[in-house]
């Protein structure tokens, strides 16, 4: 991985053709359009054109071998999701994480494993809890500030 990535925005299509690559690790242009196309219903010049917008973002290498093309990532999988949930969560009010943690564990299938790996994380949270988050939002931005407005 030759490149360093800082956080670029992947686009939903974009992370299509990134989770072939992370699933496959080194893989062909001719490999993620077979799988692409089928999957979604998606041209070859398509798929093409994505290929390069990642590698122009520098979140995918390309090297030629004889006439085949072959793609690694520069960004681990776990990475690109890290930035993808921080985004996420820097998008609404500190007090709310809670409340969407639980929606997407309660909205999701989760396997026995999981389970007991969300049971150890929460315990060692609970050694840094605080009686109530802070919230960090502008004021106006959400709600925990609106009953201010006008005093």
């Amino acid at each position: 991985m030759s490149t360093i990535v800082v956080n670029p925005h992947i686009t939903d299509a974009e992370w299509e053709v990134m989770r072939v690559v992370w699933a496959n690790g080194r893989v062909t242009s001719k490999e993620i359009i077979s799988i692409l196309k089928e999957k979604m219903d998606w041209k070859q010049a398509t798929i093409k054109t994505l290929l390069g917008r990642l590698v122009e973002k520098g979140v995918l290498n390309t090297e030629r071998e004889g006439r085949k093309f072959i793609y690694t990532t520069n960004i681990e999988e776990k990475e690109a999701v890290g930035n993808y949930t921080d985004d996420i969560f820097n998008r609404i009010c500190r007090k709310n994480v809670g409340n969407v943690v639980g929606s997407i564990i309660e909205d999701h299938v989760l396997s026995f494993d999981d389970i007991q790996r969300l049971e150890e994380i929460l315990e060692m949270k609970k050694a840094f809890a605080v009686e109530e988050v802070d919230c960090q939002c502008a004021e106006g931005q959400c709600e925990c500030h609106l009953h201010h407005h006008g005093e």
